[in-house]
């Protein structure tokens, strides 16, 4: 960027210059003496003042002198035949310029100027082209693959935790680098390739920077967009001048981040099968299948859509290993809070292990903000070290959104809020193999006026038919208590969400899971493909309109009778709907002692902490202190028994 700003700058000196040399050289109408008037200078004449006149080439420009010694300049009209005789009358002194010899340097200038400007503009694009790294302004074939050394990459395995296996398998990678003859002369050859495949945020990108750190060898950046733009032919240009490259500095390792975004299947789709995209794809093809073992150059990509990567791509030849980066388990989440809590001073309550067994399904990078968002809580309030509450709320805000405390509900919308809210809560509560309820709240966060948080109490991978048909029934709750204390007509739109999400579940129960008994282990209908990869926009209908007709049928039977189901249970437990909203309405969040001690048919104690002024005066949720209750512990239900 420093050179182009030094050759533009370069380019406007030159033409200024040209532009002063132009000026020089350009007539000058008024040099050496005052402008008047043509009227002014023929009175003059005619008065006898003027003493003599030198009339220029061009016939008009006239340079007099008067009498009195006063000189001036007067552009005389065109074909005024009768001035000169008026100045030979008046015995005025005639002379006239010689014609000139040749065409002027101002002249010269003027007309090579463009010429030059335009000559002197493509030098500079060529120039500019021939600069090497992809530093030009024009170099677009040139490869945008950053290379990096030992003192950029400051990764190690060390700060990547929670994916033992994925680790082991991408550090045989940095052996092979560093010891090749260990494993050549067994017979192994060293892999040309290796997919990363996983969720977003499941620590991927950093895996790849952590074999930067530890291989000691170069290693190339580059994402999977770089390689396309809207020019011809740039996209494989790029691919054989990062091989080039790498091969020179061999051996080495190119990371090529978010591969699907050229690597996506080939000629189906609605795009066509000749775009630019596709040629990109086919050279990055030649080049991973192109150079031998030897010469000791790994491509390691990472996505989070490894369905719509061209099969050739995924054979083993070019990506011979997919390392699959997933979630985290308990232990993988307590290694993974242990690295990031490093650099925050934390209080001794804080255990890794409980904020782990209270946050399933968090990546690695929920994690991570998980410790962040603490951190800032603790800063807020001024506190020198982070606390278990912090850790709490923090989790709370992932999960649930911010707190909208300044947001105005009138009374009626809290009430109905309230027994919305206590009837997931029930519900939950009273059918089998369902998660626990951790926390009810009717204070509104993100786009909730109200929220039932369950926690589960480990990880789960599956579920089974109980399991399923009790969440539609707690899904259901939060509807029918608002039908059974207001009535049908009072109803209001807060349950289109769980409705949604229980019709979508239920209908996976028929087509795709095989647990209804009136149509069996069947899948019916096709998979969510995407069009743009010539799949669903190919494939017919997979059902008749008669089974189509049963699917919804029988998808109808299952939420009647989850409905019928939680109708009874809130029906049977009305005397506990009550005391929850109005527990609800008193502390506005209840946590597991209330729900149990209302479960259980007890006096429920107030929230931890109510009414005693504590640290949080001022959060960002806008909450001042005051009635604001402590968290339970992090680990939830489980936790608390």
């Amino acid at each position: 960027m420093n050179d182009l700003v030094k050759n533009l700058l370069l380019w406007v000196v030159v033409a200024v210059v040209l532009m002063v040399i132009f000026q020089s050289f350009s007539p000058r109408t008024g040099a050496g003496g005052q402008d008047v008037q043509y009227s002014q200078f023929m009175e003059q004449v005619r008065r006898d003042q003027i003493g003599s006149v030198k009339i220029a080439e061009d016939e008009r420009t006239i340079t007099f002198q008067t009498k009195g010694g006063q000189s001036g300049t007067v552009i005389a009209p065109r074909r005024d035949e009768r001035m000169i005789d008026d100045l030979m009358n008046h015995n005025v002194a005639i002379d006239q310029a010689p014609p000139s010899s040749g065409i002027s340097l101002g002249y010269i200038l003027i007309q090579l100027l463009p010429v030059a400007l335009i000559i002197g503009f493509w030098f500079f694009m060529m120039r500019q082209m021939q600069q090497g790294g992809g530093k030009g302004a024009m170099s677009f074939g040139k490869s945008r693959a950053k290379l990096l050394n030992e003192e950029q990459t400051k990764v190690t395995f060390a700060d990547v935790a929670g994916c033992d296996e994925a680790k082991e398998e991408v550090s045989e990678l940095v052996e092979f680098l560093r010891d090749p003859s260990r494993f050549q002369k067994l017979g192994g050859k060293i892999p040309r390739g290796v997919l990363m495949v996983g969720p977003p945020g499941t620590g991927k990108t950093l895996l790849a920077k952590a074999i930067a750190g530890e291989a000691k060898v170069p290693f190339f950046s580059i994402s999977g967009s770089d390689f396309v733009e809207m020019f011809v032919g740039v996209g494989a240009s790029r691919v054989r001048d990062m091989f080039e490259q790498a091969k020179k500095q061999a051996p080495c390792i190119i990371f090529i981040d978010e591969i699907d975004a050229v690597g996506r299947h080939r000629g189906a789709g609605l795009g066509g099968g000749h775009d630019e995209r596709e040629q990109t794809l086919n050279q990055l093809l030649v080049e991973m299948d192109g150079f031998e073992g030897g010469e000791g150059v790994i491509v390691v990509a990472a996505t989070n859509r490894p369905d719509v990567l061209d099969p050739a791509l995924l054979r083993p030849g070019r990506f011979d290993r997919q390392v699959v980066v997933g979630l985290p388990d308990v232990k993988g989440r307590e290694q993974i809070l242990k690295v990031h809590m490093r650099k925050v001073p934390l209080d001794e309550d804080v255990q890794p292990l409980v904020v782990a067994r209270g946050t399933p399904g968090f990546s690695g990078a929920d994690l991570a903000n998980l410790v962040n968002e603490a951190a800032l809580f603790a800063a807020r309030e001024n506190g020198k070290e982070v606390r278990m509450d912090h850790f709490d709320r923090a989790r709370d805000k992932i999960l649930m959104g911010a707190e909208r405390r300044s947001m105005a509900m009138s009374e009626d919308e809290k009430t109905l809020t309230a027994y919305h809210e206590a009837g997931h809560a029930i519900v939950g509560r009273l059918v089998p193999e369902h998660d626990p309820v951790y926390k009810v709240t009717i204070i509104p966060r993100g786009r909730a006026l109200g929220v039932t948080m369950y926690l589960p109490e480990g990880d789960r991978y599956s579920m089974n038919r109980v399991a399923i048909e009790s969440q539609l029934c707690s899904l259901y709750g939060g509807r029918v208590a608002e039908e059974l204390i207001f009535g049908g007509d009072k109803v209001t739109t807060g349950a289109s969400n769980d409705i949604e999400r229980a019709t979508k579940m239920a209908r996976n129960m028929v087509t795709k899971w095989g647990l209804s008994d009136e149509l069996g282990p069947i899948a019916y209908g096709e998979e969510d493909d995407e069009v743009f990869l010539g799949r669903s926009v190919t494939q017919h209908k997979s059902v008749s309109d008669d089974t189509a007709r049963r699917i919804d049928e029988v998808v109808r039977t299952i939420l009647d009778k989850a409905y019928e189901r939680t109708t009874e249970l809130l029906t049977a437990n009305i005397d506990k709907l009550h005391a929850m909203s109005k527990l609800l309405l008193e502390y506005e969040t209840i946590d597991v002692p209330q729900i149990d001690a209302i479960m259980e048919g007890r006096e429920p104690p107030p929230p931890m902490g109510w009414g005693k002024a504590n640290a949080n005066k001022n959060d960002d949720s806008g909450d001042k202190g005051g009635n604001r209750p402590l968290q339970p512990p992090i680990g939830g239900a489980a936790e608390q028994a």
